[in-house]
């Protein structure tokens, strides 16, 4: 039988999903239920189920984010969302993202019954290649909901080169595990995360470095680094030059003394 899980933030949506469908009709059973966006992920990460029914708005979760790297970490999850947000470009994105149906609500129960047939047939067709012993290539969906992933990640790298950021902060803000981000960071950006972060930070500090009144051990401090040392062999690795002779070569590129 198929797994199902329903997340929605309106109670009456998940009551009524949950015992309206008649999910034994296509060996389906709904494993678990959430009303928020955070209990939703947990969950879904302790049942991995075969079908989701969720909302795309709720409070503290993106919800493209959440598609994303479902579908990446579980791509054979059938995944349909259900929302009153009317944007003809979110629904699009979202479904090149993975998802199966887009359904707005209220939702007929016709609508609903065919996107769970749907849903149903894709993954007997997934059974029955893997079965076959055919394998299973990446889906461009699974590609597109990576290269969503690692965008997303160095953007929030970006935006927090100097916080004292760890790999498990980003993975968070992607709703994905450290191994996995990893991963697609390697497969999208081709560098491993200290190599991205560290390469913001030195990117910054060389544009601080055009300011004079700036001690390097200060600027070294702005962009992240808490110890002297470790910037100057980062900032040696990815420049090949000292943090000092960059600034001297500055000066003498502009004419300055």
């Amino acid at each position: 039988m198929y797994k199902v899980v329903i997340i929605d933030d309106e109670p009456i949506i998940v009551e009524g999903l949950s015992k309206a469908v008649p999910w034994e009709k296509w060996d389906c059973y709904v494993a678990a239920t959430a009303e928020s966006g955070q209990s939703g992920v947990e969950i879904i990460q302790k049942e991995n189920p075969d079908i989701l029914f969720s909302d795309i708005r709720m409070p503290g979760m993106d919800g493209l984010a959440m598609i994303a790297a479902l579908k990446s970490e579980h791509p054979h999850m059938q995944i349909a969302i259900l929302t009153g947000f009317r944007d003809f470009e979110y629904a699009r994105e979202a479904i090149r993202l993975g998802v199966t149906r887009f359904l707005l609500k209220p939702s007929k129960m016709e609508e609903l019954e065919e996107a769970v047939s749907v849903m149903v047939q894709n993954l007997s067709h997934m059974k029955e290649r893997t079965e076959d012993g055919k394998a299973v290539q990446e889906e461009p969906e699974e590609t597109a909901a990576g290269s969503f992933i690692a965008q997303n990640a160095v953007k929030y790298i970006e935006e927090n080169y100097m916080e004292k950021l760890k790999l498990s902060d980003v993975a968070d803000h992607v709703y994905v595990s450290q191994w996995h981000l990893s991963k697609i960071l390697n497969q999208h950006v081709e560098k491993s995360f200290s190599d991205i972060l560290n390469q913001t930070r030195i990117e910054k500090a060389k544009e601080l470095l055009w300011e004079p009144s700036l001690r390097i051990g200060d600027i070294a401090e702005k962009v992240g680094f808490l110890d002297m040392a470790h910037f100057s062999r980062v900032f040696k690795k990815f420049t090949g030059l000292s943090a000092n002779e960059f600034r001297n070569q500055m000066k003498s590129e502009k004419g300055q003394p």
